[in-house]
C-alpha cells in the first residue's frame, strides 16, 4: 500500500498538510463531499490539492508531513515538490538498466 503527502490550499489561502493511501477519497472528504476530513478545513472550503508524494509506508509519510510542517509557510510546497520528483526519479528504472 502506498502512501501519500499531500498539502491543499484552503479558500482562506492557509496550507493543510496530511497523510492518505487514498488521495480522491480524502479531497473528497475536505471539502465535504463524503464523511470525514479535518476540522481545520471544514470551515475552509473548498480546499483544492496543491502537491502529493508518495511514500513507500506510513512511517515514511509521517516523518515527511513533520519536516513539511517544519518548514515556513513560503517553503512547504517547493520542498514537497522536491521530494514528490525525487520519489518519481527513483521509482523510474534506469535507461541503461
Amino acid at each position: 500500500m502506498t502512501w501519500h503527502v499531500y498539502l491543499l490550499q484552503c479558500a482562506d489561502g492557509t496550507l493543510y498538510c496530511g497523510v492518505t493511501t487514498d488521495l480522491a477519497r480524502r479531497l473528497k472528504a475536505h471539502n465535504g463531499e463524503a464523511p470525514g476530513g479535518a476540522a481545520y478545513t471544514r470551515g475552509r472550503r473548498p480546499v483544492k490539492l496543491l502537491a502529493a508524494a508518495p511514500c513507500p509506508d506510513r512511517a515514511s509519510a509521517c516523518r515527511l508531513e513533520w519536516q513539511v510542517k517544519s518548514f515556513p509557510r513560503g517553503e512547504k510546497l517547493g520542498f514537497l515538490l522536491r521530494q514528490a520528483a525525487a520519489c518519481t526519479e527513483a521509482a523510474t528504472p534506469a535507461a541503461n538498466d
